[in-house]
């Protein structure tokens, strides 16, 4: 086993002293957050690149860095072609979604659904929305604190909560400032370190030539797998297409992401935000992707889960960079601080976005102006509170529950396609009215629900399969591995499930959040025009997309009276006054 030094806990503890200092200084020294506005979206004149490295490290979470280079090590570099994802969505959402809230500078996205629609769809936007970052958060805190267990023998019951407090502490304290310059901090240290694991990881396999060939022997390197069919785990276009519904869904017509976009001074500040967090994204995943490679050159002749040196995948990274980085003390230990780092990012975010949702949707309706206006920042600290602890609570039930993790985020995916599909269908589908919406959301998480549930059951049963890439423990012998035994994992595996599951439950995964998203805009148009679509000119043109608006006519004036008749009415007026 590889743990750390105690120069490694010093950079960690390091890294969260300063996210503490960063809360304490806003929420005590600096501009405090005394209303809605300056809580939730730091008064709306923030920095672009603080809140473009904030949007950055927001979406990359701890999922991503150690799911990614886990992805690259077991299946290949297909899912690399997320990077071509992200530019479709920074210009959907630059010239689509983000005027329309710009334009409505609301506190909550779902005001919007409100004003679109009527309050009973924002509503069950606004518990869609709770329900899937409640469930979210937990798996976020929990496997890095899973990481940071394996490479110090410090139990995961007491790292999670004592990383989570600090995390509440600074987003309860300083509000959406606080978030923001803890994320950039956050940000910049896990791209140096990760820069620096990589230069490593290059030396100690001789180079990016020799690097790439072991991958091109070890049959990693596939980027265009055109395979048309929908139920293949990840081909070209399961990747490109699948994800740009789904970073759609995150980027576009997400709370957090939004929140910041309206931090910014302007709409034109706004897209240049999208623009560097667009760029941001793809180094990042790219990194993480490359990451990965890298660690199958490393261990492409002994993996490392086959001889139980690890018991998880998610603790693939953190051992790799244990054993290359083990003798620069306090690198391993910065480096495991930025994944941490970046869960912590991720948790900022939604406990800031959850407790402006909670209270801007559902408190609001409740409390007195009087009282509303007067204790709004403090009403929202004490939010963040109890849901942060709420947070850290599931987080031991997601460790008891194993299985479930894969579950939770498949069920994540089925609220982002219902609400990115009523988002849409309210910006670029005028006609569309109330009922129709409602009816489509319903619609799409009856069969969304029903489409995962049915697939993770396959799973579960052994009925549903993905090949994976081959792999060896011929060079294990200095681990005390019987060199001669070989097993391959992946396209010559046969595997041969006992029943074929429905047809339903084999689509491949990365395709849920559009199936999601198109039910609700069919059923949303369809519903709208059975039960009497809205008149184009009764229309209110600040909440349908720019990109419509040409195709628009002319809202209806109100009826004018003829001199005759308004003239006694004014005098009428004037005598009364």
């Amino acid at each position: 086993m590889l743990y750390f030094q105690w120069p490694d806990y010093v950079m960690f503890a390091f890294m969260l002293a300063i996210s503490a200092l960063i809360g304490i200084y806003f929420g005590c020294f600096g501009s405090r957050q005394k209303s809605v506005a300056e809580y939730l979206l730091g008064g709306r004149n923030m920095n672009i690149l603080p809140v473009a490295t904030s949007l950055i490290a927001s979406h990359i979470s701890a999922v991503t860095l150690l799911g990614v280079p886990s992805e690259i090590y077991t299946y290949g570099t297909q899912y690399w072609m997320v990077c071509l994802s992200s530019i479709f969505v920074g210009v959907i959402v630059c010239w689509i979604y983000m005027p329309v809230f710009y334009k409505l500078q609301v506190n909550s996205i779902f005001e919007y659904l409100e004003n679109r629609f009527n309050s009973s769809v924002r509503l069950m936007a606004s518990v869609l929305f709770f329900i899937s970052l409640i469930l979210y958060v937990p798996i976020v805190v929990y496997l890095p604190a899973l990481a940071f267990s394996q490479v110090s023998g410090v139990s995961i019951h007491a790292i999670t909560p004592l990383v989570s407090c600090v995390c509440i502490f600074y987003t309860m304290l300083g509000g959406l400032k606080a978030v923001v310059w803890t994320d950039f901090v956050q940000q910049i240290t896990l791209m140096g370190a990760s820069i620096i694991v990589i230069v490593l990881g290059l030396i100690k396999v001789g180079g990016f030539t020799n690097m790439w060939n072991i991958n091109l022997e070890g049959d990693r390197i596939e980027f265009f797998n055109m395979d048309p069919s929908p139920f293949s785990r990840l081909t070209f276009l399961t990747t490109v297409v699948g994800t740009t519904f789904t970073w759609l869904a995150s980027c576009g017509t997400n709370q957090s992401m939004v929140q910041r976009f309206l931090a910014v001074p302007s709409l034109s500040a706004a897209r240049w935000t999208m623009i560097i967090f667009t760029i941001g994204m793809i180094i990042c995943k790219s990194l993480s992707c490359f990451t990965g490679l890298l660690i199958h050159a490393y261990y492409h002749d002994c993996d490392p889960t086959s001889v139980k040196a690890i018991t998880r995948q998610d603790q693939l990274l953190p051992y790799y960079v244990m054993d290359i980085a083990g003798n620069y003390p306090g690198l391993p230990g910065l480096f495991v601080a930025g994944v941490f780092s970046a869960a912590l990012s991720t948790m900022s975010t939604c406990l800031n976005t959850l407790s402006g949702t909670i209270f801007e949707d559902f408190l609001s309706l409740c409390l007195p102006c009087r009282i509303r206006e007067k204790y709004a920042s403090l009403i929202m600290k004490i939010t963040v509170l109890v849901l942060g602890i709420l947070c850290v609570a599931m987080a031991f039930v997601v460790e008891k529950l194993g299985s479930v993790i894969q579950m939770t985020v498949s069920l994540g995916s089925i609220t982002y396609g219902a609400q990115l599909g009523l988002f849409t269908l309210g910006m670029l589908f005028p006609m569309a009215n109330s009922k129709g919406a409602f009816v489509g959301s319903l619609a799409s998480l009856a069969v969304m629900g029903t489409m995962v549930i049915g697939e993770q059951t396959a799973v579960a049963a052994g009925q549903l399969t993905y090949p994976k890439k081959p792999m060896s423990v011929e060079g294990c012998s200095l681990m005390g591995v019987n060199t001669t035994q070989m097993f391959s994992q992946g396209v010559n595996s046969t595997v041969v499930p006992t029943q074929e599951p429905f047809i339903l439950f084999r689509i491949s995964f990365m395709y849920l959040n559009m199936i999601g998203c198109f039910i609700v805009l069919i059923v949303g148009v369809v519903v709208s025009y059975i039960t009497g679509a809205k008149d184009l000119r009764d229309v209110d043109r600040d909440l349908i997309s720019p990109v419509l608006h040409r195709w628009l006519p002319e809202r209806s004036k109100p009826q004018e009276f003829d001199k005759a008749t308004v003239q006694p009415l004014m005098l009428f007026k004037d005598i009364k006054h």
